[in-house]
Order: structure tokens, then sequence, then C-alpha cells
């Protein structure tokens, strides 16, 4: 199917946030469903979200009276990572669709990345540390309670769909509306100006959830290799891939969404994820077997 991703992005963001109630009156929705995670960046606060962000919850946790360890957010994050990877941030992250959508408004010159690319890719891994971890531990209020520092100063997520909502349907929210949801507007406009740009900025250099699940892209089981029997080394890997992945070199590269456009675009098939492949293999030696 030719939008299959597609679909199965906008269905996993509309089935993540379908508490249509709290659009119409302004609400978050704080029902049981709210105590699980889902897989992608999907704010608590938005009005229609039934799960809770993975992020916001490990925070949350941290940032407690009693500083506990987040052995549900931890082992979610873990257990998920392991089995897919960033495949979460191309397939089910709501705002890497959004993301995605935006990047398709008409510019007269694309970019694969920006200049300065290696730095600034770094910089998720400077947020998931110090904005993530270290400041809710450490940087307190009078009873002791850290703030959720990334999901409350940074996250461009939560603005699109939490605060921005939130505040056109409450108007005591609306009234309160400072310096802070000006500054938060302000991440959220530079994000989706660069995206008309570049493919995926935030989640290029941004997305402490995107850097989580990056560090199990070379293990995890939905994961691509290359043949290196089959590959001629052509670079049309590369020259498909949005994120400027060279495959052929880095096939557990850490910024691989599992779009799918590499191994499309592969004119000899070299492409494959090896957990299927072995599963087909098995398939087809107890069909002979059988036989």
């Amino acid at each position: 199917m030719k939008h299959l991703r597609l679909i199965v992005q906008a269905c996993f963001a509309a089935l993540t946030n379908g508490y249509v109630r709290g659009f119409v009156e302004g609400k978050i929705y704080s029902g049981p469903l709210k105590q699980l995670c889902v897989p992608g960046l999907n704010c608590y606060s938005c009005p229609g979200a039934l799960g809770a962000c993975p992020i916001g919850a490990l925070q949350a946790v941290l940032g407690s009276r009693g500083r506990q360890f987040s052995f549900y957010a931890i082992g979610f994050l873990v257990a998920v990572g392991a089995l897919c990877g960033r495949f979460v941030c191309g397939w089910l992250c709501p705002f890497g669709l959004f993301q995605e959508l935006v990047h398709k408004i008409p510019f007269p010159k694309k970019l694969k990345k920006l200049p300065g690319d290696k730095f600034l890719r770094a910089l998720k891994y400077i947020v998931l540390v110090l904005f993530v971890v270290i400041l809710p531990l450490t940087v307190v209020n009078i009873v002791g309670i850290g703030d959720p520092w990334f999901c409350k100063y940074i996250c461009p997520s939560g603005m699109l769909f939490g605060g921005i909502p939130l505040t056109i349907l409450d108007e005591g929210i609306r009234s309160a509306a400072g310096m802070l949801f000006a500054w938060k507007f302000f991440i959220l406009a530079v994000v989706i100006l660069l995206s008309i740009v570049v493919y995926r900025p935030f989640c290029r250099y941004l997305c402490p959830l995107g850097a989580i699940y990056g560090l199990f892209n070379p293990i995890a089981l939905l994961r691509y290799e290359v043949d290196s029997d089959k590959c001629i080394d052509c670079g049309k890997c590369k020259q498909s891939c949005p994120m400027d992945i060279d495959l052929h070199k880095e096939p557990g590269s850490k910024l691989c969404v599992r779009c799918g456009k590499c191994k499309k675009n592969c004119p000899t098939g070299a492409i494959y994820n090896p957990v299927l492949a072995a599963m087909h293999k098995h398939a087809g030696h107890s069909k002979n077997q059988s036989v």
C-alpha cells in the first residue's frame, strides 16, 4: 500500500488522542488509561490524550518528593526501545507525523540537514540528561518537588497538542497565559519553520525520547541490516533517505526512523530486517519439510 505508513501514523494519533469530550469541554482525561504510557511523544495535557507520554511520566516520578526510581517508565522505554527502536518515531509518534506534514509545504530549497549538523545532533542527549533527569532531580521547590523541565519549558508537542487547545477552550487558562506560554509558542514556531525546510528537525536535534530509542536502533528487533553480497554501493539508500543516512555504512544509525524509503529504493534488495528474514526462512524450511 502506497500510503501505509501515513495511514498508520494518522490512525495511531487518532487512537491515542481519541478523547473527543476533552476537545469539546476543554478538560483533560484523567481516567485509568492515563496511568499507561504510549510509545510516542504524546502530551499528557492534550485534551484528547488517553495515555501518558513516557518522558512526562519519567519526569513526574523523578521530580516527586520521594525521588523514586521510575521502574515502570524506564522498563517501558527499554522494552519499546529493544523491540522497535526509532520505528516508534517513524510510525507511531503524533508529533513526528505533524513535522512530516509541515515538511510537505513547498519551499524553494529543502535541506537534508542544518549547518553544524554533527554538533546539533548532540543536543537531544543534552536535553535528555539535563532537562529530563538532572534538573527535575536537583532543582526543587520548598516542599521538595521538582518541575518537569522538558515538558514545561521545551516540548513543542505539548504546546501544539496541549497548550494551544486548552488556551483556546478554557477562558481561565487563556487569561493566565503569560511569558511561559509565549516562550513555548516561540519554540513551536521555530520548529514549524524549520520543519518546512528540514525533515523532522525536532526528531533529529532535540527529542529526548528519540535519543533514548535511537540507542536501541543497532539491536532492536525492528532494525535494518545490509546484505554485503547483494549491496552494489550505488548510494540510492542515502539519496532516498530523508534523514540523510548512508545505510550501507551505518545500518544501525541512531537517526533512522524506519520509514522504509531506503529499502523500497534499493535496486538489489540488499536491505532487510534480520528477524523477519529469519522467520521467513524458517517458515519456508518448515513448508519444504511438510512436503
